[in-house]
């Protein structure tokens, strides 16, 4: 008992050495949360620009690639070229998203992220089953510019009971697929968020390599509040950060490069989004489909009503 008593007995420390006991000591005395709390962060630049080239080329290029490629190779009764994309996507996303929450020199709360990231999954693969459909018919004339049964290759089906088929297929495509996929996308991005500030002024600086990557990261994020038609939920979570940034000011914290980024990326998204409502605020074939308060078409509904035909007419002549 003297003995092991002897040996648990440490000699003291030296003024401004480290405590005894190694490791052991500094767990038993939660040392994790002062190192949590003054680790420097850097800019990911290399998560930063995977994930933007991933969602250009994997999200906006998929339906551009399902277009310009030879239908010869993608029947229209098999997966097209913009599906792989999609596929490739669901995965990628993912991915990026955890190692940018591994990044994070804050620890935050992982069960919410995994629950996130499981939702985020199912709802991208819903809307893959959906949006593969939707834009498939665009070669049998469909046209995403007025509703599923104003369509002219859908309003006249027999037995009727086929529209609603289709409305339920467009449900699943814009609504609840995009509600899944979406809503833990920006909570995902939040929580990385709120471990993005620091008590070092010198750190709230962004070098050069993230000015150039804001340009193509908002303009990303424009097309995906327009296209999948959740400015509600990005607004919220612009207000969200917002807030959070004056909340953190007051106790002398300031956005370090990363979350410089994500914020100015989005204050840029918004300025795009108001010019884009402002250029087409008196069209009124968009109007129709787009009524209520707010008021943001699809660009891929501007496509077809406005750019469409002009390509037709070029390829013919």
């Amino acid at each position: 008992m003297q003995g092991s008593a002897r040996r648990r007995q440490f000699p003291p420390a030296a003024p401004g050495s480290q405590p005894p006991g190694g490791s052991f000591y500094q767990g038993r005395h939660g040392s994790a949360k002062n190192e949590d709390t003054f680790k420097t962060s850097q800019f990911h630049f290399d998560l930063w620009f995977y994930f933007t080239l991933q969602n250009w080329v994997l999200d906006f290029g998929r339906p551009i690639a399902m277009i310009i490629l030879p239908l010869e190779w993608f029947p229209l009764n098999k997966p097209s070229a913009g599906d792989y994309f999609h596929m490739a996507y669901n995965v990628i996303t993912p991915f990026l998203l955890l190692k940018l929450i591994e990044r994070s020199p804050k620890t935050l709360p992982r069960s919410v992220v995994y629950v996130s990231i499981i939702i985020f999954v199912m709802g991208a693969s819903i809307h893959l089953v959906g949006d593969s459909v939707n834009h498939r018919l665009i070669f049998s004339g469909y046209q995403h510019h007025l509703s599923v049964r104003e369509n002219p290759i859908i309003k006249n089906l027999k037995p009727e009971t086929l529209i609603d088929s289709f409305e339920l297929l467009y449900y699943y495509d814009e609504y609840l697929g995009h509600s899944m996929w979406y809503i833990p996308f920006f909570l995902i991005l939040f929580i990385y968020f709120t471990g993005c500030f620091t008590p070092i002024k010198e750190e709230s600086r962004m070098p050069l390599a993230a000015l150039l990557l804001m340009g193509p990261s908002s303009l990303y994020y424009w097309y995906l509040v327009t296209e999948g038609q959740i400015f509600i939920l990005y607004i919220f979570t612009f207000f969200a950060m917002m807030a959070l940034v004056m909340h953190q000011k007051r106790k002398g914290l300031v956005l370090d490069s990363n979350g410089l980024f994500l914020f100015y990326s989005f204050i840029i998204t918004l300025v795009l989004i108001g010019a884009w409502v402002v250029w087409l605020w008196n069209d009124k074939i968009l109007r129709k489909k787009y009524p209520g308060v707010i008021y943001i078409p699809e660009p891929w509904a501007f496509y077809t009503l406005h750019l469409s035909n002009l390509h037709s007419a070029k390829e013919g002549f």
